[in-house]
């Protein structure tokens, strides 16, 4: 089927060629004023401005949308989220309020062996159909393409049984979803005072059956003080690599202890959080090719200290932005608020937030040949805001929601 979106007053990220934002770069988000585009069974055929568009490309009008007003973006692409969870946590936000530090939650029986405590008590229907209503509200504010991880398992059943859920919803959602193996997000109860024994676990009992069931896209691991170190994170990545899974890894939320040099050795795809970075930290990362995801939400929630992005950008790191949704220290999915948080907080310019929430996110979860841009051949994932005065305006307003609609693969939805 032939669609026809006209009128469109700026069509945003319109590229004729992929390419990894760095630097000045990352400003420069080129659009198209009083535009239209054509689209053929789900993807993008041609681009234009109303004054180009030639009458026999005008299908009939059932098939065309007038989008008078509108600025038209590429859908958000989320490189780094904890969607599947039982349960949430709002006992521990209000004990963070009192005061309770991060080891008295824990001590408490709170963090990460929470979640991991409910999803192990919690059947794989039941963690697929609350899953299902999250993606869905997260398509709905914008989000065409997530990638999503394990973690809340930490038990050779519980790990398989998140990631058996992903790959269902990889099958039935329209979106694009990328999944990621994450048994080392901290150690389980039982492995307390045997770390060695779990990393045996997930090298020997999980990984396995990840690869035989074809389960995940990417491995990840928590590296950082008191939980994986750098040698740790090396170790269990490369027993992943061997059987096809990339590394996108947890890196310097809290400490620099190696983990930035160790990822780049690796071919990490990314290396996300980066709260706390050193100066040979950005200059490693910037001369090479992995992607450094800045997960704001997280900061604020936890009240950290914001990730230093000017500096990292201006150091010629290729960065993206993403949510970090999870019931712990980022409760939300909303892109768009990650994008304003990103202005706000991180001192980037709107065109910067919105490159490193598209184009940028597409790469650092590998799916910038279909996605992240306007580009003829790409997929027709987009999002109509309201009449909107300027595209500075979305980060702006960042408690208003400017979203009319969203097209996934040339379908409203």
């Amino acid at each position: 089927m032939t669609i026809l979106i006209k009128n469109i007053a700026c069509l945003v990220n319109v590229r004729s060629k992929n390419e990894l934002l760095r630097g000045a770069s990352l400003s420069m988000l080129p659009c198209i004023e009083n535009a239209y585009l054509i689209i053929e069974d789900g993807i993008i055929t041609d681009i234009g401005k109303m004054t180009d568009l030639i009458n026999d490309k005008i299908t009939s009008p059932e098939n065309e949308i007038d989008a008078t007003g509108q600025f038209v973006l590429p859908t958000w692409c989320d490189s780094h989220t904890h969607l599947v969870f039982s349960g949430s946590r709002e006992s521990e936000f209000v004990d963070k309020i009192n005061g309770l530090s991060y080891a008295e939650i824990a001590a408490k029986g709170g963090g990460i062996l929470n979640s991991a405590n409910k999803l192990n008590n919690t059947s794989e229907d039941q963690l697929f159909n609350d899953a299902w209503k999250r993606l869905n509200e997260l398509s709905h504010l914008g989000t065409g393409a997530i990638e999503i991880k394990s973690g809340y398992g930490l038990t050779v059943e519980s790990e398989l049984k998140m990631l058996r859920v992903i790959k269902k919803l990889k099958e039935k959602s329209s979106i694009t979803i990328k999944s990621t193996f994450l048994g080392a997000h901290t150690y389980p109860m039982y492995y307390k005072e045997d770390h060695e024994g779990y990393i045996n676990a997930i090298i020997n009992d999980m990984l396995p059956v990840i690869a035989n069931e074809n389960l995940a896209d990417y491995i990840d691991v928590f590296c950082e003080t008191g939980f994986f170190s750098a040698e740790e994170m090396i170790r269990i990545c490369k027993a992943g690599q061997q059987l096809g899974l990339k590394p996108k890894l947890h890196i310097n939320q809290l400490n620099s202890i190696g983990g930035i040099q160790a990822a780049i050795n690796l071919n990490a795809i990314s290396v996300d959080h980066l709260e706390t970075m050193t100066e040979k930290d950005i200059a490693d990362l910037s001369g090479s090719d992995t992607i450094g995801t800045l997960l704001p939400t997280a900061a604020f929630f936890l009240r950290m200290p914001f990730q230093p992005a000017r500096k990292l950008i201006d150091s010629g790191c290729a960065i993206a932005i993403a949510s970090d949704f999870n019931p712990g220290s980022s409760p939300s999915g909303n892109m768009n608020f990650v994008v304003s948080l990103s202005c706000i907080q991180m001192k980037m310019l709107p065109e910067e937030a919105i490159n490193a929430a598209t184009i940028n996110a597409a790469y650092a979860m590998e799916v910038e040949k279909e996605l992240g841009s306007i580009m003829i051949g790409k997929k027709a994932n987009f999002i109509f805001t309201k009449p909107i005065s300027s595209l500075a305006y979305l980060p702006y307003a960042f408690a208003h929601n400017n979203i009319e609609k969203v097209m996934i693969n040339g379908v409203i939805i």
